[in-house]
């Protein structure tokens, strides 16, 4: 079995830090890349790390990392994570411009 995914399957993970206790936030910004992506991913994965991590990755790249870029809004990381799996998708209200 390979682990390279073939197309049209698309693996989201999100590594949270068990130490500062972001479960809460993982499973929240899964929720909500499950609900606008129901059809495209294949699976989603929540993995427990330590040292401050947040990491979300699409099929191995790291699409957002908590170290770099802060704590992403869910509506950044759903840009990012469609761009990938479903370009052109339109994300509805959360993607209107702030006036």
């Amino acid at each position: 079995m390979t682990d390279t995914p073939t197309d049209g399957e698309y693996r989201v993970q999100i590594e949270y830090c068990t130490q500062c206790r972001w479960l809460p936030r993982a499973a929240w910004l899964a929720q909500e890349l499950l609900t606008t992506f129901e059809t495209e991913l294949t699976e989603l994965a929540l993995k427990p790390g330590k040292g401050g991590v947040f990491v979300v990755r699409v099929n191995d790249e790291v699409v957002w990392d908590r170290r770099e870029q802060g704590f992403p809004e869910p509506t950044a990381v759903k840009r990012l994570v469609r761009d990938r799996v479903a370009p052109g998708k339109p994300l509805g209200h959360s993607e209107k411009p702030a006036e």
